[in-house]
C-alpha cells in the first residue's frame, strides 16, 4: 500500500494547474446512462473514483473510449472520455461496487428514468456521517416510482415511466438534487424542484443535460423547473475546474508561505472561502481563470467559519482550513453543520502537535508555534489532505498512511506540490 513522505519547512513557489472537478465529473459520467448516444466529457481528472465509476458504468453496458492517456507526471490538462450506453444490459448496481463509492448510488435516477426499473445497493464511501438516502427516495417517489428496500438494496419501479411533480427538499442535498434532476429530465410533464442544491457542480451537470436536450430553467437558483422530454441525445461537455482542489492548494500556499498561482480555475465560485483566507491574513489576487496566493513572512490570524451549503463555506474545505488554523496566532472556531462526523482528522492533527478541542459540532483550534512530523493515518478524502497541509509546515518528517483516500480526489498531488518546492514523495511498498 502506498504512503506519502513529507519533510516540512519549504515555502511553495510556482504554478499549479487545477484539474477538473471530481464532484462534477462523477455525476456527469452517470448522466451518460440517460441516452443511447455518446456523451463526450473533456477535462476529466485521473482519479481512483473515476476509474471505479467507469467500471460501474461498464457493468450497466456503457462502452468507454479515452483520448490522450497520460503518465502521472504529464501536464495536468485533463482527459477526454467518450461514454456510450447504447443499450442498458444490467439495471442492477451491486454491493461490491456501490459500497466503495457513495456517488455510484446516483445511477438510481438515470436507470429508473430510462429503463423504468432498477436494483441498486445502498451506498458506501467516506465514513463522515450517516448521510441517509431518504431524500433521494422521496424525490423518486414524488415522480411516481414504487420503492422497496430489501436485503440492503433499493428496488425501484415505474411502470409506464416517471411522471413530473413538485419535489420540496426539507434540506439541501447535492446528491438528491442530482438524482431528481436526472430522473425528471425523462419524466412526462413538468417537475419543480424546490430547495435544490446550488453548488457549481450541480449547475455544471444541469448545463450538460441541457446540451443533451433536457429542458431546465432556474439553473443556479434553489428552484428548478424541468420539462421532461421523450429522449436525450449525445453531447460534448467540459468538466468545470475543481474548486475544492483550488481551495486546498490555496491553503497549502498560505500554510507554508511563498507565492503560488493556481491556473485554470474559477475564483468566483469560492467567494466565502476567499473571504476567510483574506481574514486570516493571506494575500489573494483573482483573475477570470487564475488565483494567486501569497504569504511572505506575515503571521496567520485566527478566524471563525461555519460550513454551509453553497454559496456558504464548503464542508469539503473544513479539514483543510482547520489545518491552516493550527498555526494561527490565537484561537479559531470552526463549526461543521453539514456532516455530523467530519472531525476525524482532529486526532491525527494532534499527533503533529495541534491543539484542538471539540464541543459537539464545533472545534476550537488554538494556534501553536510549531508542528512536528509524525506517523499519521488518513481517515477520509478531505481529512487526508489536511494532514498533508499540516505536514508541509511541520518540522521534520511526516509519513502519511492510507493514501488511497487522497487518490480518490486529488490528481497527482505529490507531483503538483513537488513542482512548487515541497519535499514530498510517494513510497510504494
Amino acid at each position: 500500500m502506498d504512503r506519502i513522505r513529507i519533510r516540512g519547512g519549504n515555502k511553495l513557489n510556482g504554478t499549479i494547474q487545477i484539474s477538473g472537478a471530481k464532484n462534477a465529473a462523477l455525476p456527469l459520467m452517470i448522466a451518460s446512462l440517460l441516452t443511447s448516444e455518446t456523451l463526450t466529457l473533456k477535462n476529466v481528472p485521473r482519479l481512483a473514483d473515476v476509474t471505479l465509476l467507469l467500471r460501474i458504468l461498464r457493468n450497466h453496458g456503457a462502452d468507454m473510449k479515452m483520448d490522450g492517456k497520460r503518465t502521472r507526471t504529464a501536464a495536468m490538462n485533463g482527459e477526454t472520455v467518450h461514454l456510450t450506453a447504447a443499450e442498458i444490459v444490467d439495471t442492477e448496481a451491486p454491493y461490491e461496487l456501490v459500497s466503495r463509492m457513495r456517488a455510484s448510488f446516483w445511477v438510481l435516477g438515470p436507470l429508473l428514468a430510462r429503463c423504468h426499473e432498477t436494483r441498486v445497493s445502498l451506498p458506501g464511501g467516506c465514513a463522515i456521517g450517516t448521510r441517509p438516502v431518504d431524500l433521494y427516495l422521496m424525490a423518486l417517489d414524488r415522480l411516481g416510482a414504487e420503492i422497496e428496500l430489501e436485503g440492503g438494496y433499493v428496488i425501484a419501479r415505474a411502470k409506464g415511466g416517471l411522471v413530473g411533480d413538485r419535489i420540496v427538499f426539507p434540506k439541501v442535498s447535492v446528491g438528491a438534487t442530482h438524482t431528481a434532476m436526472m430522473a425528471a429530465a425523462l419524466a412526462r410533464g413538468e417537475t419543480v424542484i424546490e430547495n435544490a442544491a446550488r453548488e457549481p457542480e450541480v449547475c455544471d451537470v444541469a448545463d450538460c443535460l441541457v446540451k443533451m436536450g433536457a429542458q431546465i430553467e432556474g439553473i443556479g437558483s434553489s428552484t428548478l423547473h424541468i420539462q421532461g422530454v421523450e429522449r436525450l441525445h449525445g453531447a460534448t461537455h467540459s468538466v468545470l475546474p475543481d474548486r475544492i482542489e483550488t481551495g486546498t492548494y490555496a491553503i497549502a500556499a498560505g500554510m507554508t508561505g511563498g507565492d503560488v498561482t493556481l491556473c485554470g480555475t474559477r475564483a468566483d465560485q469560492l467567494d466565502s472561502f476567499l473571504d476567510a483566507m483574506r481574514e486570516a491574513g493571506i494575500s489573494v489576487e483573482a483573475t477570470d481563470d487564475s488565483l494567486r496566493i501569497r504569504r511572505n513572512g506575515n503571521g496567520l490570524r485566527p478566524i471563525s467559519v461555519e460550513t454551509q451549503p453553497y454559496p456558504g463555506f464548503p464542508t469539503d474545505l473544513q479539514a483543510q482550513i482547520m489545518a491552516l488554523m493550527t498555526k494561527a496566532d490565537g484561537v479559531s472556531t470552526i463549526r461543521e453543520t453539514i456532516f455530523e462526523n467530519r472531525f476525524m482528522h482532529v486526532q491525527e492533527l494532534a499527533r503533529l502537535g495541534a491543539e484542538i478541542s471539540l464541543h459537539g459540532d464545533t472545534a476550537h483550534v488554538k494556534g501553536v508555534p510549531r508542528l512536528v512530523g509524525a506517523q499519521v493515518m488518513a481517515t477520509d478524502l478531505r481529512a487526508s489532505v489536511s494532514l498533508v497541509i499540516a505536514a508541509l509546515a511541520a518540522e521534520g518528517e511526516t509519513m502519511l498512511n492510507r493514501v488511497y483516500h487522497l487518490d480518490r480526489g486529488f490528481e497527482a498531488l505529490e507531483v503538483k506540490l513537488g513542482r512548487c518546492g515541497a519535499d514530498i514523495e510517494r513510497i510504494s511498498d
